[in-house]
């Protein structure tokens, strides 16, 4: 299998991060309480796929949900980046869904289980083309909806989430080196739901500044 690149930056991933629960509407809609640190898990490459691809619904699930996120690019090295550097340290900003096979990730959390299996599925984690970041831009006011056959289902906004992204990379950092190629997915907003064989998803940052179209099967 090659090695997936990441669209516009044109760097091979690396690692995926995910931010678990970091809306508190998200949270409150799933019955989850809100964590008092973020929750972090990964997913593998085998997860990423691009604009235009197909999601094969897989034949474990039959609850698969979507969650629309703010994702981030790292382009240099860092350890324990402050949250005033952290703009030195992203590439790049884009849009992915973290699709999730419910039903088995609800069986995990029972068990005390981690969530890979649920999150990990061939092409759960499509991602758009990423806009470079400049250094003056405010992370703060990115703005993400997603659409499923045209009907908005997921509006949210950086300045909701509980952990800010200055503050999750600050934090990512301070557990892992972080290094070019690693993508932060951010959280999602409240509104995920299910998807069924023939949806269209559409996904925009800031109003079209990106976009990431996916057919479900």
């Amino acid at each position: 299998m090659k090695t997936p690149t990441i669209p516009g930056l044109d760097i091979p991933v690396r690692n995926i991060y995910c931010i678990g629960r970091n809306y508190a509407s998200h949270a409150k809609e799933l019955g989850n309480k809100v964590p008092k640190i973020p929750l972090v898990f990964l997913k593998p490459l085998g997860t990423i796929c691009y604009d235009g691809s197909s999601i094969q619904l897989p034949k474990q699930s039959s609850d698969v949900h979507f969650e629309a996120e703010i994702v981030l690019a790292i382009t240099k090295s860092g350890k324990d980046i402050s949250p005033a550097r952290v703009n030195d340290h992203i590439g790049g900003v884009g849009v992915g869904i973290d699709f999730t096979a419910r039903d088995i990730q609800s069986i995990s959390k029972k068990q005390g289980q981690p969530w890979t299996i649920a999150k990990g599925f061939d092409n759960f984690a499509p991602i758009s083309s990423f806009t470079e970041l400049t250094p003056e831009q405010d992370l703060s006011e990115l703005d993400i909806k997603l659409f499923q056959n045209g009907f908005v289902k997921q509006h949210g906004n950086a300045s909701e989430m509980i952990f800010p992204i200055p503050n999750l990379v600050t934090f990512l950092s301070q557990q892992f080196t972080l290094h070019p190629g690693d993508l932060i997915f951010t959280g999602t907003p409240e509104g995920v739901g299910q998807v069924s064989s023939g949806d269209q998803l559409e996904v925009l940052l800031n109003n079209g500044e990106q976009s990431l179209k996916v057919t479900v099967e």
